[in-house]
């Protein structure tokens, strides 16, 4: 008898094994398959959110990058609210901010002043502009997101508080050029009102839709702007140890660095979907 309850105990291990792999493996399926990155599986969460950003422009102090409609920045994750507050919870499996790079137009000839450069440094950067001259800007998540859907949806106050760091990516700039740190990022506070900061500017809420069975709520013609932000120097440009203090200072020499409110803008146009927790828990089969 001994053999067969340790047979027994392994199916049952072997069940229970099976089991806990398909719960692990669960996903949203049908419309709320795009909240796949949402912690759904956290109780306490009872909206999704996924955003596509495929417009505007990110401009920090003279240098303005574009968002073309190629390029898709994708903010996703949850959000648990109690009353009037709204706490955001991070995406599960992917960015909650897509490292989406976006060209510098001009590349490093816009981006660094080389003024100051002389002997084999100016050969350097003679070089990267005849060869490779394209600089790319990454903003990337550098703290913790705040998300109103009330002050979205009636264009009052901030929608989306959004600290980043934006990384120019460039051989002659090296690979920790950043615009911002996790400690002091640039802190967008989008609305899709209109921002007091001159020179002003003015966003949309766009127009609302709904899924058929009403638990997925869609934002088309999405505009979210913020002037009033301020943009820290850059920091650690250059690709040696050597050369590093003066590439950095002739990126912020040619960007205008440090920028006080009014000198830098977003601009980022696009849609928003928002997901009730609770039916993408059941998608998932939860």
């Amino acid at each position: 008898m001994k053999p067969l309850r340790t047979l027994g105990t392994l199916a049952v291990t072997a069940a229970a094994a099976v089991g806990m792999a398909s719960s692990a493996s669960a996903a949203p399926t049908g419309i709320h398959a795009e909240f796949k990155h949402c912690p759904y599986t956290n109780v306490n969460v009872s909206q999704c959110i996924n955003s596509v950003i495929n417009g505007g422009e990110i401009k920090l102090g003279n240098s303005a990058v574009p968002i073309p409609s190629s390029k898709k920045i994708v903010l996703q994750g949850g959000v648990i609210q109690d009353g009037t507050t709204s706490t955001w919870v991070d995406a599960v499996g992917a960015d909650t901010l897509s490292k989406t790079p976006l060209d510098v137009p001009g590349g490093l000839i816009s981006t660094v002043s080389s003024n100051w450069f002389f002997g084999p440094l100016l050969d350097a950067f003679n070089w990267a502009i005849s060869f490779a001259n394209g600089v790319t800007a990454t903003a990337e998540k550098a703290g913790p997101v705040q998300f109103s859907f009330g002050n979205l949806l009636f264009a009052s106050g901030t929608a989306i508080e959004l600290p980043v760091r934006v990384k120019l990516n460039n051989a002659f700039l090296g690979n920790n050029c950043y615009v911002g740190t996790t400690a002091n990022p640039v802190r967008f506070r989008l609305t899709t009102g209109t921002t007091t900061q001159a020179p002003t500017l003015t966003g949309s809420p766009g127009t609302l839709g709904f899924s058929d069975d009403f638990s997925v709520t869609y934002v088309s013609g999405l505009s979210l702007v913020d002037s009033a932000f301020t943009a820290p120097k850059a920091e650690n440009c250059g690709s040696t140890v050597l050369d590093r203090w003066l590439v950095t200072l002739a990126v912020n020499a040619k960007i205008g660095l440090p920028a006080t409110a009014g000198q830098s803008r977003a601009i980022m146009n696009g849609k928003a979907s928002v997901g009730g927790a609770d039916a993408v828990r059941a998608s998932a089969g939860l």
